[in-house]
């Protein structure tokens, strides 16, 4: 059997593949982004799927995609924590850009494929390869549109006075926003990236409040202006999103792309389907 393994900071799709390429399992684990966990937390978050465990030595090859999967020593972590798992399989780690690409993008025609989740960043498919200018800092210095960074935004707001009373008041009652709460996740728990996401939900729950959407567009603005149009060809090609922030504020990112001379193309919520699709053609 075969695993096709889609994972961001936040969840982790598993779909396997059977001797005639037809869906056999499908499963979800926590996030493995191998930038802020251990491999201990890698492993358990793995063997505590009952499926997957089950079948560990049944797989003859792992397709990983992984955010946190941009640069080597990520990728080796990852790898060897996998191949202690599941003993039997060919194990393949690349970073989720590639399976954002794999599921919105034509092989033949050139495009801009982003991801706009948890984390974010861009890259140029030119119908072939695949091109990333910008290595990735992280949660902490970039991930400009993403669901950290919306997090990030509206904690500082909210510290600093900036968010409407109602809203704020809104914003208390959905969270808890003690400054002790906020620093032991950020600052002593695995995962502070997810953390900060979560309250993007806030933002999508309440987009039409003039305060979000400021800081939506703000956001979204940001990443167009540093990632997508480090293209010199960008407003020529169509842009495609994956993930949970682009799929649900759509409306906002169309309207920032169309306001920088861009063109909107797929939007989807997570590249499992068309992963899938994609090394079932191959076989």
């Amino acid at each position: 059997m075969k695993l096709i393994v889609d994972s961001g900071s936040t969840k982790t799709d598993w779909i396997a593949l059977g001797e005639n390429q037809e869906v056999v399992l499908e499963t979800q684990t926590q996030g493995l982004n191998p930038q802020v966990l251990s491999d201990q937390i890698l492993e358990e978050r793995i063997v505590n799927n009952f499926d997957l465990y089950r079948l560990r030595k049944d797989f003859t090859h792992i397709y990983f995609y992984g955010a946190g999967c941009g640069t080597r020593p990520p990728r080796e972590l990852l790898k060897e924590v996998l191949t202690g798992i599941f003993p039997n399989a060919a194990i393949e780690v690349q970073e989720d850009t590639y399976a954002a690409v794999y599921a919105a993008a034509k092989v033949g025609t050139e495009s801009i494929v982003c991801i706009l989740g948890t984390g974010s960043n861009c890259s140029y498919f030119d119908g072939k390869n695949i091109e990333q200018r910008i290595d990735s800092l992280g949660y902490i210095l970039m991930d400009d549109g993403s669901g950290n960074y919306f997090g990030r935004q509206l904690l500082r707001d909210y510290y600093f006075n900036k968010i409407p009373t109602d809203l704020a008041n809104v914003f208390s009652e959905s969270f808890d926003l003690s400054s002790e709460e906020i620093k032991t996740n950020l600052y002593k728990k695995p995962n502070p990236n997810t953390y900060l996401a979560k309250f993007a939900r806030f933002l999508i729950e309440n987009k039409d409040a003039p305060y979000s959407q400021g800081v939506i567009k703000k956001g979204f603005d940001l990443f167009v202006k540093n990632q997508v149009l480090q293209f010199e060809n960008a407003t020529s090609v169509s842009v495609h999103f994956i993930g949970s922030i682009a799929y649900y504020l759509k409306e906002e990112l169309t309207e920032v792309l169309a306001a920088n001379g861009l063109k909107i193309g797929k939007v989807l919520r997570k590249p499992i389907d068309g992963l899938v699709k994609h090394h079932q053609e191959l076989s």
